[in-house]
């Protein structure tokens, strides 16, 4: 395309600072030479200067990855209503294809096909200069409201007609009218004028003192004037846009003035009300004057000539009759929501719901936030669910759809994000039938925030049709503030955008706030705003369960065992020939086994002591976790506990993990309530009664607010006044302080009741 072509219909007059350098940039980036740039500059004699294009071009440095180029070039040619003919034209290998991406945000007309509406001037025999002008007065003002105009003019110094001087300011709209009405000659009535400049008049009613923006009584109109594009389209996109005009006056020059309702209460609102207006105007290809924002701007006045051309009235009264229905209008033309829909008449072919992604879980389709603290293993959890989808396999114990599933990976660098695939894979125990439904894209030291990648990832995507695109770790694309509920709406609109347009599911993680989450609900771990929790379709959040010395015994025997079994089968046939049922859970059992005389050698024995050493160092780093699900498809199911054994998670089959309660932090301090059980198949009573008194202060310090010095302070009254809901009775102060300090859990301090510090608490 020759951008020459297109600047010879852009009017660089009409032209911001802004836009200029913008045409500059263009051109440089696109391989024209600095004579181009200055050649169409030197149109506007106001504003050229020879030497400056040269200047300015030296400065143009391409330093970002999105440059200025010829489309900038293009887009201000076609809002100047010039349209590319594309003809019969044959494509090159090398052309470049610019699809549109779809209807944007406040674009109600296809300017490329609005036809101009033809503006006529009215014939010598039926023009009525006179009445025109009184027309339009009693539009626009009331009889008693003061207007202004100018008559006079003078030349500056580049040979241009401008208004001289204040004007009249302090007649009234019905003085002007009623000496239109009685005298013939128009100059009796408002002055004589310059027929080689004309007249102007101002659109907004004076006080009568003076004429600037403070002398403005009522902001009632603005003026809307593009001379950078044929009167005919202007003509036909004010009238396409349903602007309320009061008053439209052809200029007698290159332009219309539209005299457009704003009805603003004070200036703040006027200047709000008509930026707004401004930009839904240059959205639809209006591009006006922006230099007539001000309240007290002078307009065309009808009713006179100007180089021997009419300034006459177009129109009065027409489009919307307000600013206020025009804005309602202009936002349900933008509208892209459904219609209302009557379940009565869907009520006997309701649509199908969408098939399952996990299990009882998350449906296709639809959105899922796994949350967690650091060192969870989430973006092991991620890999795993990538695996289990392109497999078909179980992830957490979930079944799976078997499908095509993105991996967009921000944090780690290619290699170990591909070795932690395979790491993952092995320890799964998976054959790899899948792999070829796994795509991975690496993005570390390239994340962007998600508006600007969203369309990049959609557009990669819709290419592979993935069941699943999986983003990890989110924070990485956050767009704004995560404390801001508006800012984080806008951000995970994103994934509606990604799961709408991909025809997938979107499933991020996010990490917990700092401290320990035992004491909230699953939903409000979540670090940031609350939109975080309620915008998908599934939460999945992760919390630690401490584990003790007797749980890592157990875990460590557990690990040990099945070393040994492991061992044995690989190098000793018939081995489990010698083993009863119990030795299989017993590490003394299993190892006096692989003992036997002449069943391993000394090498192997101490291979065998190696490996057993290995598992049990293992075990000693594993992590315990539960899942607890918030759904918005499915029922809630239980809590689910899992164990993180590096590199995966493996579900707690033992039951050993269900007892446990995670820490909860009351006024800065951690606390770890005690196991629901301690693993005897009958609580005593006295168990029961200490547990009970844990679980009181923790819910009631929990509900407190910390005092000035941020210390959360449970008092003796607190128990008394909940012990009813807590101890299944009512007890008295007394009885109160006696079951406090029957344990030695708690010390009570000026009716203050702290946990102990000793180990047990």
């Amino acid at each position: 395309m020759d951008l020459l072509e297109c600047l010879r219909h852009v009017d660089p007059a009409s032209c911001s600072y802004d836009e200029w350098c913008q045409v500059g940039m263009a051109l440089k980036h696109e391989g024209y030479q600095v004579p181009a740039w200055d050649s169409w500059s030197a149109r506007d004699s106001a504003r050229y200067h020879a030497g400056d294009c040269e200047k300015k071009w030296e400065s143009f440095r391409e330093e970002t990855d999105t440059p200025v180029t010829g489309g900038t070039i293009v887009e201000l040619a076609k809002r100047r209503g010039w349209v590319p003919d594309t003809g019969d034209a044959v494509l090159d290998w090398n052309d470049t294809l610019v699809c549109d991406a779809g209807k944007q945000e406040g674009v109600i007309i296809d300017r490329n096909w609005v036809e101009g509406q033809e503006v006529h001037p009215p014939e010598n025999k039926d023009w009525n200069p006179r009445e025109e002008l009184a027309r339009y007065l009693e539009a626009l003002f009331q009889p008693d409201e003061c207007v202004g105009y100018v008559t006079e003019c003078f030349e500056d110094s580049d040979g241009r007609l401008k208004p001289g001087g204040k004007g009249v300011y302090a007649r009234t709209a019905g003085e002007i009218v009623e000496d239109l009405k009685r005298y013939k000659d128009m100059g009796k009535a408002i002055g004589d004028y310059d027929q080689a400049c004309g007249a102007w008049i101002r659109f907004n009613p004076l006080d009568g003192k003076g004429v600037r923006n403070a002398n403005v009584t009522s902001f009632r109109y603005a003026l809307i004037e593009s001379d950078s594009m044929p009167i005919d389209r202007q003509n036909a996109l004010i009238r396409a846009l349903e602007l309320p005009v009061a008053a439209m006056v052809h200029s007698g020059g290159k332009s219309v003035h539209a005299i457009v309702h704003i009805d603003a209460k004070d200036y703040n609102e006027y200047r709000q009300r008509v930026d707004s207006m401004y930009k839904a105007c240059e959205k639809n290809g209006l591009l006006l004057d922006k230099q007539n924002r001000n309240p007290s701007r002078l307009s065309r006045m009808p009713g006179v000539m100007r180089a021997g051309k009419k300034q006459f009235l177009i129109a009065t009264n027409f489009g919307k009759e307000s600013y206020e229905t025009w804005l309602e209008w202009y936002e349900e033309q933008n509208d892209d929501l459904p219609e209302f829909e009557n379940l009565e008449a869907v009520w006997d072919r309701m649509p199908p719901l969408a098939p399952p992604l996990i299990e009882g879980v998350l449906r296709q389709g639809h959105k899922m936030l796994i949350s967690g603290p650091s060192k969870a293993g989430k973006s092991f959890a991620q890999i795993e669910m990538a695996i289990a989808i392109a497999e078909g396999a179980r992830w957490m114990g979930w079944k799976c759809s078997a499908g095509k599933v993105v991996y967009v990976n921000f944090e780690l660098d290619r290699p170990s994000c591909l070795h932690r695939f395979a790491d993952v894979y092995a320890a799964m125990g998976l054959n790899g039938a899948g792999r070829s439904n796994i795509e991975i894209w690496n993005l570390r030291g390239q994340s962007m925030q998600l508006d600007k990648l969203a369309p990049k990832l959609i557009r990669r995507a819709q290419r592979v049709k993935p069941m699943a695109i999986i983003l990890d770790p989110i924070y990485k694309t956050l767009t704004g503030d995560e404390n801001s509920a508006e800012q984080m709406a806008i951000f995970c609109n994103q994934f509606d955008r990604v799961c709408s347009e991909v025809g997938c599911s979107v499933i991020y993680c996010h990490h917990h706030s700092k401290g320990a989450q035992g004491g909230k609900k699953a939903m409000d771990r979540a670090s940031g705003s609350g939109v975080f929790a309620r915008d998908p379709d599934a939460l999945l959040d992760l919390i630690e369960l401490p584990l003790r010395d007797s749980h890592y015994d157990y875990l460590k025997v557990r690990a040990a065992c099945r070393a040994i079994i492991a061992f044995l089968d690989k190098q000793a046939q018939g081995w489990r020939d010698d083993a009863g049922l119990d030795d299989f859970l017993s590490k003394p059992a299993l190892m006096e086994c692989a003992r036997k005389e002449g069943r391993l050698s000394a090498s192997q024995l101490a291979e065998l002591d190696a490996a057993v050493a290995e598992a049990e160092r293992h075990a000693s780093h594993i992590t315990a976790w539960r899942i607890s699900c918030t759904l918005r498809e499915y029922e809630r199911p239980d809590d689910r506990d899992v164990y993180f054994s590096w590199p995966v998670h493996v579900a707690d089959d033992s039951g050993a993990l269900k007892d446990i309660r995670p820490e909860i932090e009351v006024g800065g301090r951690i606390i770890q309530p005690r196991d629901k059980s301690d693993g005897s198949k009958k609580e005593t009573k006295e168990k029961e009664e200490r547990q009970a008194i844990i679980d009181a202060y923790t819910l009631i310090a929990s509900e407190k607010e910390p005092d000035d010095d941020g210390m959360v302070r449970v008092t003796v009254q607190d128990f008394v006044e909940h012990s009813e809901e807590y101890f299944g009775k009512e007890l008295k102060r007394a009885s109160m302080y006696k079951k406090l300090r029957k344990f030695d859990d708690f010390t009570i301090e000026d009716s203050i009741v702290a946990p102990a510090e000793n180990e047990k608490s």
